[in-house]
């Protein structure tokens, strides 16, 4: 069944996380001037969306994650002035601006919480609030950033669930005023010219009735009454009739634990959303303990990851493609190699993404080959989520910092947070002030300047690749098919669209692969990262980390 051909399935996006992006005014945080004065640098990628991590009025407890008014901007980052400059300015480069919606939670200091709390009518019954005779948790669930997901409020003597952070409340969606509030609100932002929205947790919205306890035992307790609730799917369908509807705007839903069966309900062609991030792909180096935890990776069970969801949503659905954002750590340091092959590694990683069916997102920094960074001690750490685990390991190991170090910074988000690698200049060329988190050290050798001058750089192949990707429809939509799944070495697969045929080959090892394709001798070899590549696949050797894309 041939895929209904749209703007957004052919597009690809690059994320910016504000932030760590640029600081325009030398107060050493991002900000939307920064940005504005790196658009050509984000135009010249090729890419055709930006993602703007949130940029609402906050208190920045978990970085605009956490959100106290949705209709102003945060001043940390500008005014609503700049922030249509900018819009306007990445219209004027063909490109289309999609921002982050943030409505499972919201700030404690957003009026509505506020009102909330102190028994207003209209706003009483706008999050989940319990009182409990004996002062414990209603219920055993987890907060994703540990301990209780419960906060009791001295305010109105109860306790109110935060399945994050203690300063983001849950909105209560099975009250009706609160839907229609949300709408308005986005709504409103599509008035302003915005092309989409990103939607965090989004399946988190609808929670079991009663608020029954959890599997002790789960990987996140309580999760099977809050992830993919009762209601979900009658709140985004409304959200979509109500508002999506009226708009060609691109809706991507960030969904924990989601499978393919979900992901064509909620995202296929009869979905109110267009796409949805899962994160099978992202655990892959899990531990025996879980996230906190590390281990080796097998890439037969990425092929049967990957396999599963190219299939599963071939005819009804399209894959939402990543490997790194905000919240995950660099993919260089996870399943590359940061040191010895980190541009064969990184260009490697990157030709997987944006060579598989469905719309590549590409994290800033990831086109430069960024690395983790080093956290020497917990206060280098910003990351609230590293913070709080580190500290739950330190009290279960009765350690110190030192003892946890490895798998905190092997884990934190801030890896993804550090600043933007410009230039080899103080801070990377980030700021002129000091930074809100130290730049990776790492800066001198990677960064834009020195990759820009350099044809051979990850840079230059990325700008190669998307190239690649946005000229060969077979790229955007043609069938997938593994041509090795049990090969525990290197991934090679075939993309076909009508009577054009590309063969991918990605050796995803530090050590040279011979492989034995059914194809013969390619008609071409449309790209690679390295000079030479095999001219024959029938028998060839591709060396470490070597990345091949050819015409059959």
């Amino acid at each position: 069944m041939a895929q209904e051909r749209t703007w957004w399935k052919e597009a690809v996006v690059y994320q910016i996380y504000p932030r760590s992006f640029y600081d325009a005014d030398g107060d050493g945080i991002g900000d939307l001037q920064g940005i504005i004065e790196k658009l050509d640098y984000v135009a010249d990628l090729g890419v055709d969306v930006i993602w703007l991590n949130p940029v609402y009025d906050s208190p920045q407890r978990d970085n605009g994650y956490d959100i106290s008014d949705y209709r102003s901007i945060d001043e940390t980052f500008g005014d609503m002035d700049t922030w249509r400059r900018l819009l306007d300015e990445i219209h004027a480069r063909d490109m289309r601006l999609v921002m982050d919606l943030v409505v499972n939670h919201t700030s404690v200091d957003h009026e509505w919480f506020q009102r909330s709390r102190r028994g207003d009518p209209e706003y009483e019954d706008f999050y989940h609030w319990r009182d409990t005779d004996d002062g414990r948790p209603p219920n055993n669930w987890d907060s994703f950033f540990g301990g209780s997901a419960w906060e009791h409020d001295a305010v109105r003597d109860e306790q109110y669930l935060h399945l994050y952070d203690t300063s983001q409340p849950d909105l209560n969606w099975a009250n009706e005023d609160v839907r229609e509030a949300v709408y308005e609100i986005v709504d409103w932002w599509f008035q302003q010219g915005i092309d989409g929205f990103r939607m965090d947790v989004i399946n988190l919205l609808s929670k079991a009735e009663g608020l029954p306890d959890g599997d002790p035992d789960s990987e996140w307790v309580g999760s099977e009454h809050f992830v993919d609730g009762p209601e979900l799917l009658d709140y985004l369908v409304e959200l979509e009739e109500r508002v999506l509807s009226n708009y060609d705007g691109l809706t991507v839903g960030e969904m924990p634990q989601l499978t393919v069966e979900q992901a064509r309900t909620y995202a296929g062609g009869d979905g109110p959303l267009d796409l949805a991030f899962h994160f099978q792909h992202t655990k892959l180096d899990y531990g025996a303990d879980g996230r906190w935890s590390v281990g080796e990776w097998d890439l037969t069970e990425l092929k049967a990851i990957t396999d599963r969801w190219q299939t599963g949503l071939a005819d009804d659905g399209w894959n939402a493609l990543y490997w790194e954002n905000h919240d995950q750590p660099r993919v260089v340091s996870r399943y590359g190699d940061p040191d010895e092959y980190r541009r064969e590694s990184a260009t490697m990683l990157g030709t997987f993404v944006l060579t598989l069916r469905g719309t590549p997102f590409v994290y800033q920094g990831q086109e430069l080959g960024m690395t983790n960074a080093p956290f020497p001690t917990i206060e280098d750490l910003r990351d609230v989520d590293a913070i709080n685990h580190a500290r739950e390991l330190m009290a279960e190991r009765d350690c110190e910092y030192d003892a946890v170090r490895s798998i905190v910074e092997y884990r934190t988000r801030d890896n993804a947070r550090t600043p933007m690698q410009w230039a080899d200049d103080d801070h990377a060329g980030f700021t002129d002030g000091e930074p809100w988190i130290d730049a990776n050290p790492n800066y001198p050798t990677v960064n834009v300047e020195r990759e820009r001058a350099d044809p051979d750089s990850v840079l230059s192949y990325y700008r190669e690749l998307i190239d690649l990707r946005s000229s060969t429809p077979t790229l955007i939509y043609g069938e997938f098919r593994d041509l090795l799944p049990d090969d525990r070495q290197v991934y090679a697969y075939e993309r076909r669209h009508e009577d054009d045929r590309v063969v991918v080959v990605l050796n995803t090892s530090g050590s040279a692969a011979s492989v034995e394709l059914p194809v013969g001798v390619p008609e071409a070899c449309l790209l690679s990262n390295y000079d030479g590549s095999p001219t024959d696949l029938s028998d060839a050797t591709f060396r470490p980390y070597e990345a091949a894309v050819y015409r059959v």
